[in-house]
């Protein structure tokens, strides 16, 4: 169930969004980039992503790998022989009762039977692996995706911000101006002049911090896109997000549903069992099959025995079984059992953590969205303020203190507004983050 907030505020945000939309595209000269556009463009670009598609493409040829025993193994062999001719072999590994020149080729086969079912299980470790790396991509596309979204909102907000204190300086300039011309027909004092130019300087300044950090944000979007320029493309802004779900433990059922890190541990886990068997499997037989045939297509004459067949075949059964071999494979079944219970461990730990991350994402997304009514009725007021200050010191009734302070809390008021419109944005693409559901 999700909580039926007030659309007032939404309504107001996109308001104003749709008010300052033509000035923040004036503001870049670069091409137009949506934040679909933008998600996109990462997943295809980013080296994070095309690294971690690599190690996936990488785990599947492991599958084929393991499953490789499954298959014979065939191979040519050609030799050429010169010897002492009619000798007999003394030691050595050689296996040829009588030596004599000779060239000759065949093909050796060599084919499992049963291992007793190590085989299969290191097939299904290896392809529970490669499931579990799928996991890790999808992962990483989802860390990818929410660094843009964060850094497409901190774009926006810095260009507002910047269009923000464009209109403040270009306000309080005209203030200087009338204020100067009052002051040179001695309608106004110095004093009013010093405070209109004061207010003037803060302006200012507070436009140079507001341009260095939108450069500040176009590098972190170029970099979330996975480039290394800081191309000023021509953002578009977002519509506000649906307000917060009401209840967050469901959220974390949800979390333990989807988050893709999740399910790559409870792949490892899974892998990591099918290697305990695989080891335990290591203390059983193991029976395979090997062939080999071929021809000796030259023997020298006056040599060798006449009577020796120009080919030759063979095939046996071999059963191998396992007596003691210093506890080795002992040890490598226990090696994989504590290697299980440490993936027991790391499931049970990030679970932990997903929850933690549900709830304080939660808790901020539910804090962004309540902020978002009241920054609105602030800067309501602070231009009504602004308003009725500006008129009492147009007729003399009020002193240039009271305008500066009328222009210095509407400068606020908008700029805690716009912060807490993205606040809430980028607190709702971490909650769908955490949620396991941002695209």
């Amino acid at each position: 169930m999700r909580k039926r907030g007030s659309k007032a505020p939404l309504l107001l945000a996109a308001l104003l969004f749709v008010l300052m939309a033509s000035q923040l595209m004036a503001q870049a000269s670069g091409p137009p980039l949506t934040l679909t556009d933008a998600e996109a463009m990462a997943l295809k670009n980013h080296p994070q992503v095309l690294a971690s598609q690599a190690n996936y493409l990488r785990s599947g040829q492991l599958v084929v790998e393991a499953r490789s025993a499954y298959y014979p193994a065939i191979s040519g062999v050609a030799t050429g022989a010169q010897a002492d001719v009619n000798a007999r072999l003394g030691a050595g590994v050689i296996n040829d009762p009588r030596l004599f020149n000779h060239f000759g080729s065949g093909l050796t086969l060599s084919q499992l039977i049963t291992d007793s079912g190590r085989t299969s299980n290191l097939v299904a470790n290896a392809r529970l692996s490669s499931q579990a790396s799928d996991k890790d991509y999808q992962a990483t596309r989802y860390d990818i995706v929410l660094g843009v979204d964060q850094a497409y909102y901190e774009v926006l907000l810095a260009q507002q911000l910047v269009t923000v204190a464009q209109q403040t300086v270009a306000t309080r300039q005209t203030v200087v101006d009338q204020v100067s011309e009052l002051t040179k027909n001695q309608l106004k004092s110095q004093l009013d002049l010093s405070f209109a130019q004061v207010n003037l300087s803060e302006a200012q300044l507070m436009l140079i911090r507001a341009r260095d950090r939108l450069a500040g944000a176009y590098a972190n979007l170029g970099q979330a896109l996975g480039t290394n320029q800081a191309t000023e493309y021509q953002l578009r802004p977002q519509p506000m997000p649906p307000p917060p779900p009401a209840n967050v433990d469901s959220l974390i059922a949800e979390a333990y549903q989807n988050r893709p890190e999740l399910e790559s541990l409870r792949l490892q886990r899974e892998a990591a069992q099918k290697l305990v068997y695989a080891e335990r499997d290591l203390k059983r037989p193991t029976v395979s099959l090997t062939a080999v045939g071929g021809a000796l297509p030259y023997i020298e004459p006056g040599n060798a025995n006449p009577d020796i067949r120009k080919g030759y075949e063979a095939a046996a059964i071999n059963v191998q079984i396992p007596i003691f071999n210093g506890h080795l494979f002992t040890a490598r079944e226990r090696a994989a059992e504590y290697e299980l219970q440490a993936s027991d461990q790391r499931v049970r730990d990030l679970q932990d953590r997903i929850a933690r991350d549900v709830r304080t994402a939660w808790e901020h997304a539910q804090t962004a969205y309540q902020a978002i009514a009241p920054t609105q009725q602030l800067l309501t007021q602070a231009n009504m303020a602004l308003d009725l200050a500006q008129g009492r010191y147009n007729l003399g009734l009020a002193s240039i203190v009271e305008l500066t302070q009328a222009q210095l809390g509407q400068t606020q008021a908008q700029v805690a507004n716009l912060n807490a419109q993205y606040d809430y944005q980028e607190a709702y693409a971490a909650l769908q983050y955490t949620l396991g559901l941002l695209r």
